[in-house]
């Protein structure tokens, strides 16, 4: 028998060496588990043939290179023989084609795949407890466009209503389109006279809270609380959803750069140039658990999770506008937006990012989480208070800086003296509010013809709701007003909320023309004949009035249809004369 003699030194560095040998051993069976732990559950698995799915234990979806064709939701697949889920831009025509995926990050709970199209990458950022997804897009690429869309074309089963913050109903069946006569744009005449048109779901879009379809068992909803990567002023609208009259598809629609009811809405974008992030969301069909979800997420935004630098990088903005005649611009509409841009309407801006509000009544306005940059302030009425301002207000060179705080303290808006006034038909706000007919909705395809071809509106006894909102029929409207002395020239403002081609009007003082409407001069907005009944793009239209003009006592003033088509037309802003 051999006797090994060791010290207890050696004895110990062996014990030791063995013991960390047993514990290198122990990690290296333990790790495997602990980061699987940490893996989220969420996942991007290519099948083959340039075809994904991506998704969570809640949903998933089935993404080709250039729909995803297939949404499994509640144990049942919500795309149908509908189209799916797409991006594109100026129509159908130009849907992106992906040529890639994969996951461009994640964290312990959440993936965030990329799909990469030559002129993009759209993200899904899929959270494993989440019923839906985060998406946004970021440019590389992207033409000259007006309009630029992601959108859901959903199974009609699943998803027979809709839902806007002014609208929710049923969506029209598909029976009801084929029983019916096309008459225009999307828009069908059925045999009790009534209308189906698309351009009824339309809505304000900077005002959207959750919007999409739903039913019974299943709802799809976009809830968008950063709104700033929207092109548009207050005023801009845009289709939010509605059924496809060919398919009867429910459609889902997400216009982050949209041209519905404007004149010109054409951009070039900087690489780079983030829409988004929105959360696509998920449910039951339950509204109320929608908006909850909304109110979260108005709440958490900006997304602290959105790593990207110049998102992140925000500033806030105050001020206060007083008109030059000592009054505070009450109520007035806000807007920051292109600098030292004088060419293109605010309605019509959306290169960049844009934000809106409105005054107090003391004229005190602020914007909060302001990305960095160099922008122009706009300003104009907005009714009430101050519905008699013809003029706008700008200033260009409002430096919004990360972290920081301009103060612009006091700004003085020139403005027209209210004495100098003869007549004002309707607030200065770029709506027809308060004139006959301008509601209850936003939006009623054919609304215009009920307006009538003749009109007399006589100053001092009638008011400002038998003016209708919109004129089109060939006839003619008079205001009569009445002039102490007439001694001095004037101007005449007319002020359209909107502007379809078709027709033409003269405006006539007394049977001397001093004016006209004409398509000649206006482009295009699409407002009316797209049922739009409040707003559209916004014109200005100034007349110069020679002393002779106007009359001592009683005096007429005509605006004289002459030339119409079906549904096109003005929407009425305001008309006023003053002195000059």
């Amino acid at each position: 028998m051999n006797t090994i003699n060791l010290s207890l030194s050696t004895f110990l560095t062996i014990t030791m060496s063995a013991l960390k040998l047993l514990g290198l051993a122990a990690l290296a069976v333990a790790a495997p588990l602990e980061e699987r732990a940490k893996k989220p559950k969420s996942f991007l698995k290519e099948i083959g043939n340039s075809t994904w799915v991506l998704g969570n234990e809640i949903w998933n979806v089935t993404q080709n290179r250039q729909y995803a064709n297939k949404l499994m939701y509640k144990g049942a697949d919500r795309v149908g023989d509908a189209v799916g889920h797409y991006v594109s831009y100026n129509g159908a025509a130009s849907d992106l084609n992906w040529t890639s995926a994969a996951i461009a990050d994640s964290g312990q709970d959440w993936i965030n795949v990329k799909f990469t199209a030559k002129e993009g990458d759209f993200h899904w950022v899929i959270y494993d407890d989440l019923p839906g997804a985060y998406q946004y897009f970021v440019n590389h690429a992207l033409p000259t466009l007006g309009e630029f869309r992601t959108l859901w074309r959903l199974d009609n089963t699943s998803f027979p209503r809709g839902r806007t913050n002014v609208k929710d109903d049923v969506l029209p069946t598909l029976v009801e389109y084929l029983n019916a006569t096309n008459v225009q744009d999307e828009t069908w005449q059925k045999a009790d006279g009534t209308f189906l048109t698309k351009y009824d779901w339309s809505a304000p879009i900077r005002e959207q809270d959750y919007y999409g379809v739903y039913g019974d068992e299943v709802g799809s909803w976009y809830l968008n609380p950063g709104k700033d990567y929207y092109n548009g002023d207050h005023l801009k609208q845009e289709l939010m959803v509605h059924r496809e009259s060919k398919t009867g598809d429910a459609v889902q629609l997400n216009m982050i750069h949209g041209t519905h009811y404007q004149a010109v809405s054409r951009d070039d974008f900087a690489h780079g140039k983030v829409w988004g992030p929105w959360l696509w969301y998920l449910n039951d069909g339950s509204k109320d658990d929608a908006s909850n979800r909304w109110k979260k997420e108005e709440a958490a935004w900006p997304y602290k999770w959105f790593e990207n630098k110049p998102y992140q990088s925000r500033g806030k903005m105050q001020g206060k506008l007083l008109l030059s005649d000592g009054r505070p611009a009450a109520g007035a509409a806000v807007f920051l937006g292109d600098n030292n841009n004088s060419t293109i309407p605010t309605l019509d801006q959306g290169k960049d990012y844009y934000y809106t509000t409105y005054a107090d009544e003391n004229g005190k306005f602020d914007i909060h989480d302001i990305r960095a940059g160099t922008y122009a302030l706009y300003a104009w009425g907005n009714g009430g208070k101050i519905g008699d301002v013809t003029t706008n207000f700008t200033q260009n060179d409002v430096f919004i800086r990360e972290g920081k705080n301009t103060n612009l303290k006091e700004l003085t808006w020139t403005v027209t003296e209210k004495k100098n006034r003869i007549f004002q038909i309707g607030d200065f706000d770029r709506k027809t509010d308060g004139f006959k007919l301008s509601g209850p909705t936003p939006f009623e395809q054919g609304r215009i013809s009920k307006c009538p071809a003749n009109l007399t509106y006589t100053l001092g006894t009638s008011k400002t709701d038998d003016w209708c909102f919109g004129q089109s029929a060939i006839g003619t409207w008079s205001i009569n007003f009445s002039v102490k002395t007439a001694a001095a020239a004037a101007k005449l403002t007319v002020s359209l909320a909107g502007f379809s081609q078709g027709v033409s009007a003269d405006i006539m003082l007394n049977n001397v023309k001093v004016g006209n409407i004409t398509s000649a001069s206006l482009l295009n907005s699409q407002d009316t004949y797209r049922g739009a009944t409040r707003a559209g793009e916004w014109r200005l239209l100034e007349f110069p009035v020679t002393k002779e003009g106007i009359r001592e006592g009683t005096n007429r003033l005509d605006v004289r249809v002459t030339r119409t088509t079906l549904w096109r037309g003005w929407l009425w802003d305001s008309i006023l004369m003053e002195m000059v």
